[in-house]
């Protein structure tokens, strides 16, 4: 083997190519990185940021839970002095409102969940005296009780409320 055939086999070893046509940009070809997969990475890297960016900004009211369907209902308390009145009124979670010391007569409409009785409670003073109650489902009179003496109770209780029939007037 002559010179020049060594120089050439140390010049395919060096850059990988057979035959002697290796030209000056084919050794730096050789060495360049490939760029596919940085590519392929950043593209991905921009679509997730995109996507978490989104996420983040969408600022849009998220649907909640659907109202619950209630009933009006009137609550009336008739008498004379005070009474502490405890009532059930728009609260999902069954607790009752109470109201002390109020000054009779007293009368409120509240709104009530369906599959929640509605119910008024008076609870008399010290002092005594008489007081009655009542309530009203979608205006239909439906119970009335009364208290007496010292620390005299009465309760006006219903069944809870159903959705009206399909074709029934609001």
């Amino acid at each position: 083997m002559g010179a020049e055939e060594r120089e050439m086999a140390v010049d395919t070893a060096e850059t990988g190519e057979t035959g002697g046509n290796s030209g000056p940009g084919d050794t730096a070809r050789a060495t360049r990185p490939d760029r596919t997969g940085v590519l392929i990475a950043g593209a991905l890297l921009a679509v997730c940021g995109g996507l978490v960016l989104y996420g983040v900004l969408d600022t849009a009211d998220k649907p909640g839970k659907p109202p619950v369907p209630t009933a009006a209902v009137t609550y009336e308390v008739t008498g004379k002095g005070t009474a502490d009145i405890a009532y059930q009124g728009r609260s999902e979670g069954g607790t009752a409102t109470v109201d002390r010391a109020v000054a009779l007569p007293w009368k409120k409409t509240v709104q009530v969940p369906l599959g929640r009785p509605p119910l008024v409670s008076i609870t008399l003073g010290e002092k005594g005296g008489q007081a009655s109650c009542s309530l009203a489902v979608r205006g239909e009179h439906v119970q009335t009780a009364s208290a007496y003496g010292r620390f005299g109770r009465a309760t006006c209780q219903a069944e809870p409320a159903s959705p009206k029939p399909s074709g029934a007037a609001g």
